[in-house]
This record gives structure tokens, sequence and C-alpha cells, in this order.
């Protein structure tokens, strides 16, 4: 199959057969007859050859002149713009991401600016309706205070308005504390482990080495200072830990719950004292509360909506409980199971029986659940048939094998305890 390509004619030997080489490259490629080379070419012409590549090579069938470059000059076919360009900014400024200042020197921004205010004015409202076309919200934290002396998005009392996620205040007094009683050679190194432990005291000395480096003074003493800073590190995460705590303490049902459990798992891996101890074990008791009371909130949540004859949202309160291991009792089981099997039957409309399946698949209950029949619809037969696997007692009522159940989970990932084992 041929091809076409760009050559250049590099020599011309006795014969009149001329040498070429592909146009930009460095040695000659092949040899052409002269009979192909149109009359009036030299060495350094670049010719359009057509060519056809086989094993032995590539062969040169047609030689024509080269389509000629086009000149950035030339302006055929083209429509020139007369008039004054306008004049573009010396110096362009780019906004980092998030940014919400603009500056804005042109008489455009200015304009613009003007008739958002005046369009705010005009229909009696503030800054308020302004910022809501632009996206804005407005933060509870900041902002005039109404008549009642409460800032926009705050109830009464202080507390935050109702979807606002509470704002956790910290503390630096037990941090504050250790650092009083240390020596003042100790003081930045324990600064530094506040700051990001061992690394940030090793990216300190590295730092600092490197700047004695280039002013001709010896280096600091590496050794000594690590050494000083293991000695440091357990007095350092206690007092950070003990901030943590009474924050949490503090802070009550507003703290995330999330962050509770850190702080209760943290205390597992200090030596704690007596003070320690004592804010670990409130702090263990009020997660178990707070655990305690989600589990109740769940299970009643379920058994509500059962009692209800809502099998459906029964079904997928199952589905998200409060602790990933938390499961339901075995009665409560046995009844939702029950009733998710009553549900599905023959008689149900193909669309909600399809929408029960699909919870019932992801819930905690679908091997036990034993559906009563599955409805006269061919899209809800194969759904039955794609879910025999997940909720066996599908298979039987379409005459399939049982499978079996799915092998047990194994957690193949190394797990440490707090102490190293």
């Amino acid at each position: 199959m041929s091809r076409r390509i760009d050559i250049e004619l590099t020599s011309q030997s006795a014969d009149g057969s001329w040498t070429w080489r592909a146009a930009g490259a460095r040695q000659p490629k092949g040899v052409v007859e002269a009979a192909l080379v149109p009359s009036g070419e030299k060495v350094g012409s670049v010719l359009r050859a057509e060519v056809e590549v086989g094993l032995e090579g590539i062969e040169i069938l047609e030689l024509s002149a080269a389509k000629p470059q086009r000149s950035p000059e030339k302006t055929e076919n083209r429509i020139e713009v007369r008039g004054t360009p306008k004049r573009a900014p010396d110096v362009s400024v780019v906004l980092a991401p998030g940014s919400s200042k603009r500056r804005r020197d042109d008489g455009e921004g200015r304009d613009r600016s003007e008739r958002r205010d005046r369009r705010g004015r005009s229909d009696g409202h503030g800054d308020g309706d302004a910022r809501e076309e632009r996206g804005d919200r407005p933060r509870a934290a900041s902002g005039p205070r109404r008549p009642g002396g409460r800032r926009p998005g705050e109830r009464e009392g202080g507390r935050p308005a109702r979807g606002e996620r509470p704002t956790v205040p910290t503390s630096t007094v037990h941090r504050n504390a250790m650092l009083a009683t240390l020596r003042p050679e100790q003081i930045p190194v324990a600064e530094q482990l506040l700051r990001g432990g061992l690394q940030a005291v090793r990216q300190a000395i590295e730092t600092q080495n490197t700047a004695a480096k280039a002013a001709g003074k010896p280096p600091a003493a590496a050794d000594a200072l690590l050494a000083m800073a293991d000695e440091l590190s357990p007095a350092v995460r206690l007092a950070e830990w003990k901030d943590r705590a009474s924050v949490a303490q503090t802070a009550g049902k507003d703290y995330r719950l999330r962050e509770l459990r850190a702080v209760v798992a943290a205390s597992r891996t200090l030596n704690l004292d007596d003070e320690g101890r004592a804010m670990a074990k409130a702090l263990q008791e009020s997660l178990d509360q707070r655990t305690t009371a989600l589990r109740e909130e769940w299970l009643a949540r379920i058994t509500n909506a059962l009692n209800d004859g809502r099998v459906q949202q029964a079904v997928e309160a199952s589905i998200r409980p409060p602790e990933p291991g938390t499961r339901c009792p075995a009665e409560l089981a046995v009844r939702l199971a029950g009733a998710a099997g009553e549900a599905l039957s023959a008689d149900k409309a193909p669309e909600e029986w399809m929408q029960l399946l699909d919870a019932v698949i992801a819930s905690p209950v679908r091997r036990n659940v034993k559906p009563a029949g599955i409805p006269e619809d061919e899209v809800a037969r194969q759904a039955a048939r794609h879910a025999a696997g997940a909720v066996p007692a599908l298979a039987k009522l379409l005459g399939l094998r049982i499978p079996p159940p799915p092998p047990r989970r194994v957690d193949t990932e190394r797990r440490f305890s707090p102490t190293g084992g």
C-alpha cells in the first residue's frame, strides 16, 4: 500500500541516479532513478514522493514538487479588521481558587457593581439578596446582630440554627501548663512535637543545619535533640490529649460522635495520670450513653415502622445501623424477615415488589426472608433470578437450585494493638 512522504535529494551519482533521505533526516535513505526526478531539481530540493514500503525497503513510485508552505504573511482569503485595536492590560491578575476578593480597575467592573447595588436597593433589599444572587451563603458567626442580640442563623440562647453544625472550641490549657514546666532549651523541641511529632523535629533540625552551613556555623547536635524529643514525647502527647478530652467534655452532645470515639481510642495509647484516667472514664461513659441512645432509637424506628405496616421503611432502616457492628435482636430480626416475606407477594405491583426486593437484598435479614410469591411480570422474574443468590427462598419459587451461603469473609489485613502486638 503506497503512501506519500516528503524527501530531500542529497547527491547525484555518475549514472544520473539520486540519493535521497526523508525531509529533516540526517543520513540518506535510498536511491531513486533519474527518470523519476523532475527536471531542474538540484541537491537539497524537497519533493513529494509516493512510496511503497516492503520487506526490502522503501521503493519510490513517483515524485512531484512538494506542496509550498503557507507563509504567515500571506493575506489571501482573510478579512482585514480596520480600526484601533483594544489595548490589553499590561499586568494580568489571576485569583487563587476560593478567593472572594476581586480588584477591578476598569470602568466595567465599577458599573456592574453599581448596577447590582442599585438593583438591591430599588427592590427594598440589602446586601443579603445580592449575596444570594451570587450564590454566597451567609455565615452564622458573622454579620450584624438582630434586634434581639442574635446574629443571622443563630437561635435564641446562642445555639446554631437548625441544619448548621455547631462550632466546637479548642483548648490549649494543658499544653500551656506543660510548656511552663519545661526548661528553656526544651521548649522549642516541645513546640515542634506539638506541631507534627518527631517528624517535625527532624525537619526543623535539617532546616537549622542547612542555614548554619550556609552561614559557616557548626551544625546542631541532632542526636541530642532527638533524644530530648523522645523524652518529652509522652508528656506532650498527654497534654495534647487532655486538651482534646476537655473540649469533648465541655461540648457534650455537640461534639461529633466520630471524634469522641477517636479521643476515647487515643486514651488507650497513652500513659495516663490520675486526671487523665478520670477524663477517659467520663468520656467512655458518655460514648456508651450516646451509642446506646442511638441504638435504641434505631430499633424503635424499625419497630414503629413494622407496627404501622410500613415494611419498606422498616427494611430500609435496618440497612443503616448507628454502628458498623450493631445487629438487630433475634426476635426483631425474625419479625422483620417475616413481614418482608409477606409483603413480597405475587399480587403486589411489580414496581413496588422490585423496590422492596432491592431493600431486602441490602438488609441484614436477606437470607431469612421467604417471599410469598413473584408477580406475573417478566422484569420482576428476571430481578428475582438475579437476587436468588442473596435471597435463597427466591430460588425455590423459581425452581432453581438453592445456592450455597457465601463464604465467610476473612480479614487478611494485619492488625496492630496499641501496645505493638
